[in-house]
């Protein structure tokens, strides 16, 4: 089943709210929330406040994309301000398996990212652990970028390794999807 989870990066901040509201209203599944923190990825976007923020005015999924270092040093406090998913890279420098047992353990899905360079299987130790898998189709930190042709690859091979191990663990896309 496909769902849809736009990102709150696109939306003009000055109105986040309004638009909040308006994919509330078009029953959109998730909320995606890019945290960025100039040291993982080159820029910085928000972090706890405005979650909590839109916590506050939504049901909606909120789906967290932590694209910092060391993201377990932050996992409680994404959950206390609301997050429903949280999701961190394998690539930063957080225990993974760790990591995804805490974010469990505050009651939150988890999400293990993957960039584009990383091949599938870095995944597939912790696929009993995760409830999502995100493939990045772009370089992370960065919008406007083209989908990246190989994604599509990278998802078959961990749709496999998921029907293989007989797991209820959904495949994420980010990163220049359009029509």
């Amino acid at each position: 089943m496909v769902k849809i989870s736009p990102s709150v990066l696109t939306a003009d901040f000055t109105k986040l709210g309004e638009a909040i509201k308006e994919l509330d209203f078009a029953k959109t599944d998730m909320l995606h929330l890019d945290v960025m923190d100039g040291i993982f990825v080159p820029n910085i976007s928000f972090g706890m406040p405005v979650v909590k923020s839109i916590r506050e005015i939504t049901d909606t999924i909120l789906d967290v994309h932590l694209m910092i270092d060391r993201p377990h040093r932050y996992i409680e406090e994404f959950a206390k301000s609301g997050a429903d998913i949280i999701g961190f890279h394998t690539e930063a420098n957080s225990p993974i398996e760790e990591t995804l047992d805490k974010i469990h353990s505050l009651g939150c899905k988890t999400c293990l990212t993957i960039k584009p360079k990383t091949p599938a299987e870095e995944v597939f130790p912790y696929l009993n652990k995760c409830d999502m898998v995100l493939v990045m189709s772009v370089e992370p930190g960065f919008g406007g970028q083209s989908f990246m042709e190989y994604a599509p690859q990278k998802i078959a091979e961990l749709k496999a390794e998921i029907d293989k191990l007989g797991i209820i663990c959904d495949i994420e896309v980010d990163g220049g999807i359009n029509a």
